[in-house]
């Protein structure tokens, strides 16, 4: 907030505390425009059923672990196939 010094004139005071209250209520309606914006993308976002990031990072991180999980089994799968082709012949 913008604020100035007492003067002994009384339209400077007035000029400044006109002044100080347009720059409160401009805070005030930037405040307000901006969470009203937010809750409209919000909205939109949800109407749009997209993922969170932090969902998003969850499937991410267990696709990871299958992906190795799998390269292991396939590893022992071949191993045990190796060992009964032995066994056979």
């Amino acid at each position: 907030m913008i604020f100035m010094t007492q003067t002994k004139n009384p339209f400077l005071d007035q000029m400044a505390g006109a002044m100080n209250s347009a720059a409160g209520f401009t805070q005030g309606l930037w405040a307000e425009a901006e969470t009203f914006f937010r809750l409209q993308a919000e909205k939109i976002l949800t109407d749009m059923n997209l993922v969170r990031r932090e969902e998003f990072d969850a499937v991410k991180e267990m696709t990871a672990k299958l992906s190795d999980e799998t390269v292991d089994l396939k590893k022992r799968i071949e191993s045990l196939e190796s060992l009964v082709k032995e066994k056979k012949g």
